[in-house]
């Protein structure tokens, strides 16, 4: 007790504490066990398309890096510099959403367009998104005046432009962003129950309307069905799962990222260190991503600045309905959504925005009181 207030000193009104240490390792573990994840799961599939066992794991590590650099950068600048900018950032953000959906800037893959490549490199305004809503809420719900419409109007925008990429998992991620800001910044109960009721309406409408989606759902009710069609991911996924038993066949041993096994490297990764760790190691991954999500909320909640509790509560959301739904579909707990899972699947856009995020978390922590 007597050591923590001889570190506190009064700066603009916020006591300045030393930062959470405990988040900034767990970070970095996460992010190292991550890289050894691709690294292990992409393996046969970098071999497959460019002849390097470690093409993927080499742009992860790149990626990681440039995360670390965004974490240590965020984590240097006063949360509230982000209430400054915050409608310049969400408004950059749905200019990025516009710009996927044309021709010749987006790029359709599978389908959808979600990515945005500038030569070589490509990203994913969706991750972006993810941030400036949190900036936004956040600025928007600190306000004392605010419309109650707004953050309706705002969240039916985005939720929107999200769907004509389309991407009904990212959707779900803002959606939980949004709500979990308006429930901790003391949005009317009625109007909550109201979104809520909306929510569910609309998710109705987009699956039935969807072939893709509705296919998804039934396979979800019946994944025995189409074994070789429709069902074949999720099958792949539990027979890993399966084959992992308590306590794996070996790392690096996997039979299902033998091309068996779709997204092995990106959604599915986490069925490759079920099958090659087994249970219990998986069971500690689990904790352990748990454990950092809890953190998360906890320095969020600590921060007695409305806009830096709920700028907290937002990206800790995101992280956590992240993990969530990633690891929920893979126990076919709820339909496949191809969201990646935090720190472990392959992706740069995903994770340089989640270490930056977890900067400002960082300098939340540090400047958290009154």
């Amino acid at each position: 007790m007597f050591e923590r207030q001889k570190r506190l000193k009064k700066k603009g009104g916020l006591k300045v504490l030393s930062f959470d240490k405990q988040l900034f390792f767990i970070s970095l573990i996460l992010t190292a066990f991550g890289v050894i994840a691709v690294a292990d799961a992409s393996s046969v599939q970098s071999m497959s398309l460019f002849s390097d066992p470690y093409y993927f794991a080499k742009q992860q590590i790149m990626w990681s890096l440039l995360g670390i650099v965004g974490l240590f950068f965020a984590a240097g600048v006063h949360f509230l510099f982000w209430k400054k900018i915050s409608y310049l950032v969400f408004f950059l953000s749905i200019v990025l959403l516009f710009a996927v959906l044309i021709p010749g800037v987006g790029s359709r893959i599978l389908g959808a367009r979600r990515w945005i490549y500038i030569g070589p490199l490509g990203f994913q305004p969706s991750e972006f998104t993810k941030l400036g809503l949190a900036f936004a809420f956040a600025r928007i719900m600190s306000s004392k005046n605010y419309k109650k419409w707004v953050p309706l109007a705002v969240l039916g925008a985005v939720g929107s432009l999200i769907m004509l990429q389309p991407d009904f998992g990212t959707m779900l991620v803002l959606v939980l962003v949004g709500v979990s800001q308006l429930f901790v910044g003391g949005y009317p109960f009625f109007y909550l129950v109201g979104v809520g009721l909306f929510g569910a309406l609309s998710s109705a409408l987009l699956i039935f309307f969807s072939d893709y989606r509705r296919e998804r759902l039934m396979t979800f009710l019946s994944s025995s069905a189409d074994p070789l069609g429709s069902s074949y991911h999720i099958r792949q996924i539990l027979i890993a799962f399966g084959s992992g038993g308590l306590f794996g066949v070996g790392l690096g041993q996997s039979r299902q990222k033998q091309l068996f096994l779709p997204e092995a490297a990106t959604d599915s990764v986490f069925a490759v260190i079920a099958e090659e760790m087994g249970f219990f190691v998986a069971a500690l991954i689990v904790i352990f991503l748990s454990y950092f999500v809890i953190r998360l909320y906890k320095i969020s909640m600590r921060c007695e600045d409305t806009f830096g509790l709920l700028l907290g509560v937002g990206i800790s959301s995101w992280i956590g309905g992240q993990m969530f739904l990633n690891l929920a579909s893979m126990l076919a707990l709820t339909p496949l959504t191809g969201i990646p899972l935090p720190f472990f699947s392959y992706g740069g856009s995903s994770l340089i925005m989640i270490l930056f995020s977890v900067g400002i978390l960082l300098n939340i922590s540090k400047y958290g009181g009154k």
